[in-house]
């Protein structure tokens, strides 16, 4: 199997959109790999997460490989050299930004993987043998760096399609339509309804003007919470703004080694349900002292009480790493609830361990309820129901 890796030099060279859309399709088609590769694993697992099924494990990620290379040689493949070529242009294009050496970093490193991907795939071995199921396999990684950040190639491309920002304002304009938002944001109505990065780092957001019962639709560029910010259009609607407005660059992510399809085999995990249903099923205090300690434990396994401090630590930095004026204050408040929530765990734990060591059972008095009721047996005779009493009838 070895795929066309440029275009025929006799045929019509693809244009950006085209490039981009080749990309877009790719990532759509593992995407769908994906889920369905999780919908497999699902079935290998027990109900704690852990693998049970091995064999079927490793066929599920088999199949995903092969999968993958098909995707990659259907819809990339043909693509990838021209594509890249259209990204760096585009990006020595743009003014200067932070982001821009990141994205370069990124632009190389998928080269780098188009050219094993073509280095592996121009030596292929017999189809259906282990030795292909281990070149599917060493693909995996390659593969999934063109599905998770292609993304920034693509949006080069389209950037090279000559979108740019067509500022309809003049200053006298800009300065009065600015003091009218922010008149608007003291009273409460100025209404934000979408925000991105434009390509030279900027953030832009998208907000209603109401006033005296009437809204106008306007764009902002820099923080909203923040001084400094500047209207630089309005507009009927979000269509006409989005024509004349810069085109939104892909966001960034929290951690730059976190991939979407490469994420790590979940770790066994009991459902706070679950520890609920331990505690209503117990008969000793040690039941539920186990279901509280379950719920508190730390490490590999980690209790609900702990993944829940580790969620708002994390969003913490989330929103943190916004950069935003509101973006700072909420990540402060999620510290100081996961700070009640640290507290909270400990005394939790305590509380657990004391009650695991009064040693003590429920009191027999707390008698079950039968559910059923026993049926009489085949050879018996139903007991006569009582006589009913008649009533008189009423008269009116």
């Amino acid at each position: 199997m070895t795929p066309a890796n440029n275009p025929l030099p006799d045929g019509p060279r693809p244009v950006a959109p085209e490039l981009a859309n080749a990309a877009r399709d790719f990532r759509l088609r593992m995407t769908v790999i994906d889920r369905e590769t999780e919908t497999a694993l699902d079935m290998t697992r027990d109900r704690y997460g852990s693998t049970v099924h091995p064999s079927a494990a490793a066929a599920a990620r088999a199949h995903r490989d092969k999968a993958a290379v098909e995707a990659y040689t259907t819809h990339l493949a043909p693509h990838t050299d021209a594509l890249l070529d259209v990204a760096r242009r585009a990006l020595d294009e743009l003014p200067p930004a932070r982001h821009l050496a990141g994205w370069r970093a990124v632009l190389d490193g998928l080269a780098a993987s188009a050219a094993e991907i073509r280095r592996t795939l121009d030596r292929p071995a017999a189809p259906g043998s282990p030795e292909e199921r281990g070149q599917h396999s060493a693909l995996w990684p390659h593969l999934t760096a063109w599905a998770d950040h292609s993304l920034i190639a693509s949006n080069l491309a389209d950037q090279s399609d000559g979108h740019h920002h067509k500022a309809p304002l003049t200053d006298e304009e800009q300065r009065m339509w600015t003091e009218m938002a922010q008149a608007a944001q003291q009273r409460g109505e100025l209404e934000l309804t979408e925000s991105w990065y434009a390509a030279d780092g900027q953030p832009i957001t998208l907000a209603y003007l109401v006033e005296d019962d009437d809204s106008t639709l306007v764009a902002l560029r820099g923080d909203p919470d923040a001084p400094g910010w500047q209207v630089i259009g309005h507009y009927a609607h979000e269509y006409e703004a989005g024509k004349v407005l810069p085109v939104p660059v892909p966001p960034g992510v929290l951690r730059a080694d976190v991939s979407r399809f490469n994420r790590p085999v979940p770790a066994p995990e009991v459902s706070l349900q679950e520890l609920i249903r331990n505690v209503v099923e117990g008969r000793t205090a040690g039941d539920a002292s186990d279901a509280l300690l379950g719920a508190v434990q730390r490490g590999y396994d980690a209790g609900p009480m702990v993944r829940l401090q580790e969620l708002l630590e994390t969003s913490g930095q989330f929103a943190s790493a916004l950069e935003t004026a509101q973006g700072r204050q909420i990540a402060a408040r999620l510290s100081a609830l996961g700070r009640q929530i640290e507290f909270l765990t400990r005394e939790v734990e305590e509380a657990a361990e004391d009650l695991g060591a009064t040693v003590a059972v429920l009191p027999p008095h707390r008698t079950p309820v039968l559910r059923v009721r026993p049926r009489p047996a085949v050879d018996t005779t139903p007991p006569t129901p009582p006589p009913r009493v008649s009533s008189p009838a009423r008269h009116r």
